[in-house]
């Protein structure tokens, strides 16, 4: 993979955000030439900074929904690989900012798809949604990637918007341009999210602030997953977009297994158990609708793609926790230390490759 990237001009928008900012640094640590397009970190720590991207990749602060600057950054950039981010991530700020969400979301991506269009230089778009996405039933069983979309609140809904704008996108304009797919990934756990209205970061906020544990709905089930699962997917897809093109120019869904879907409360526990201290506990719940039961069926993904997650939801949140002590302790070199992270998933996945 590193012989694959090494050069390859990669255009990163939400780059200054968790999951952005842990994808590039792995780009960056792969040889690639990355740009990264997002608003400027608006958490305190960040981990944009923790990890000190500005020194490290191309970052130019902009929005999204800045059509004429998006196309000016591309058409100067002139990227190869392009791997879309950034958006409102948060169900419950959906709740409160209802046009931000659809404006970012929707016309923000749209904005994206047309500079990558015109730049003429893309031959790879990976474009990342969500699993909430799809029209959630509250059934046992993983949602397949041809299941309706939908979505109860704003942000599950403007996601699901973004999936049939693109599934239109790539019929109507990208039969003689660049390869593009989506992406549905599940609850992302790792160190460095800050976050509001997070399990696991307002779970790290409260131990290290000798506070009780409070979570509404301890017997919701996530498809919960380490950050370098779906980042490790984005990656492979890019590699087979780029040099397969439409074969590849589909949705994916992308999760754990499904033996390792966990509660709410299973994982709030789990984050006392490795951080060695704090205490759970179950406060009522507001008038919010938040789903109870939602997973995925990654099948598709292991078939076509090869792909298939390394971690348990164990593994994911020890590892998360592991983060979070040593950047608390004050005594690491974070980006280091995340660097190691990325590194031992790579050697991980290339084991159980072998086998």
């Amino acid at each position: 993979m590193k012989d694959f990237f090494k050069g390859k001009k990669v255009l990163l928008t939400g780059h200054t955000g968790f999951k952005g900012s842990w994808l590039a640094l792995w780009l960056h640590s792969l040889g690639a030439d990355v740009l990264g397009y997002a608003l400027e970190p608006n958490t305190e720590p960040s981990l944009f900074k923790v990890l000190n991207l500005e020194n490290k990749i191309q970052s130019v602060f902009g929005d999204i929904t800045d059509e004429d600057h998006l196309k000016k950054i591309f058409d100067s950039f002139r990227p190869e690989i392009v791997f879309h981010l950034a958006a409102q991530p948060l169900v419950r700020l959906s709740y409160a900012e209802p046009v931000l969400t659809y404006k970012t979301n929707v016309i923000g991506t749209l904005n994206v798809l047309e500079a990558a269009r015109a730049a003429g230089s893309v031959k790879a778009f990976v474009n990342i949604t969500t699993d909430k996405c799809y029209e959630n039933r509250e059934i046992s069983k993983g949602y397949t990637e041809d299941e309706p979309m939908g979505g109860y609140d704003m942000y599950s809904s403007s996601k699901g918007c973004v999936e049939i704008m693109s599934a239109s996108y790539r019929r109507c304009f990208l039969e003689d341009s660049y390869a593009m797919a989506t992406v549905r990934a599940g609850n992302v756990i790792g160190g460095g999210d800050w976050a509001q209205d997070r399990l696991l970061p307002d779970c790290v906020r409260q131990i290290n602030e000798g506070k009780t544990i409070e979570i509404r709905n301890p017997s919701a089930v996530r498809p919960w997953q380490h950050v370098l699962e779906p980042l490790g997917a984005y990656i492979l897809l890019a590699k087979l977009l780029f040099t397969q093109g439409a074969k590849y120019a589909q949705g994916f869904n992308i999760g754990p297994e499904e033996g390792h879907v966990l509660t709410v409360g299973e994982i709030a526990s789990m984050a006392v158990k490795f951080y060695g201290k704090g205490k759970v506990e179950i406060r009522k719940k507001d008038n919010l609708h938040e789903a109870n039961l939602l997973m995925l069926d990654i099948n598709k993904a292991k078939r076509v793609l090869g792909w298939k997650p390394v971690y348990t939801a164990e593994q994911a949140v020890e590892k998360t926790i592991e983060w979070y002590k040593l950047f608390y302790s004050g005594r690491e070199d974070m980006s280091a230390f995340t660097l190691n992270q990325i590194k031992d998933y790579e050697k991980d996945l290339l084991s159980w490759k072998k086998n």
